[in-house]
């Protein structure tokens, strides 16, 4: 699949040809500079490498410093490879716009790390419905409840429902539609939601 980088600015509403509103996600994606282009020959398998963002070059590493001096770019928050491109039409150096992978009506899958909730319980993170309130029990009301028996098997089955850290994973969003494209702010709008807060790092991929 071919792509672009980009960030999430917000969510809104527009309206289509038949006067329908729909929410849609703001996306600011690209322009996005090739930092690498990988060859079969080389490399063993074909896709090109692009960057977004800025990144201060005190927080980067030399051996990064070298490769973003390389391509001709300054350093970037975030890199990724994308291997639906004919890398042929590529080098290092070139720049990706939006409008040049998407159209309107184009079907793409959107990633990003999901936002981070920090450590909840289990009714919070697994929507469990809670103890009763009954029969004197006051305190009881958000607990898990039993997580093992006592005499067999003695011990609690891995993988079971508790509490513990939400969010912060990576999450994607598939079959979401291109409704409109701003080519002069680099901005892309798909409809629905996208996982992630407000300026985070998403990959935009186009489905075939």
């Amino acid at each position: 699949m071919n792509g672009l980088l980009g960030k999430k600015l917000g969510m809104t509403s527009v309206f289509d040809e038949k006067g329908n509103s729909i929410s849609v996600t703001v996306i600011e994606a690209g322009p996005c500079p090739v930092t690498a282009v990988k060859t079969k020959e080389r490399d063993g398998y074909e896709a090109i490498q692009l960057a977004f963002g800025e990144k201060p070059e005190r927080n980067e590493t030399k051996a990064m410093k070298g490769h973003f001096a390389k391509a001709g770019v300054k350093p970037a928050r975030v890199l990724c490879e994308f291997d639906g491109f004919n890398v042929g039409d590529y080098k290092i150096g070139d720049v990706i716009i939006v409008d040049k992978v998407f159209s309107v009506g184009d079907k793409v899958s959107v990633t990003g790390t999901s936002k981070g909730k920090g450590f909840q319980g289990v009714v919070k993170r697994h929507h469990f419905g809670g103890g009763a309130i009954t029969h004197g029990q006051s305190d009881r009301t958000r607990a898990p409840g039993s997580v093992g028996s006592s005499s067999y098997p003695s011990r609690t089955f891995k993988g079971l429902r508790m509490a513990g850290r939400m969010g912060g994973k990576r999450s994607t969003m598939k079959s979401l539609k291109v409704v409109r494209l701003i080519p002069a702010s680099n901005l892309i709008l798909v409809e629905g939601s996208v996982p992630g807060p407000t300026n985070g790092y998403l990959e935009i991929c186009r489905e075939k």
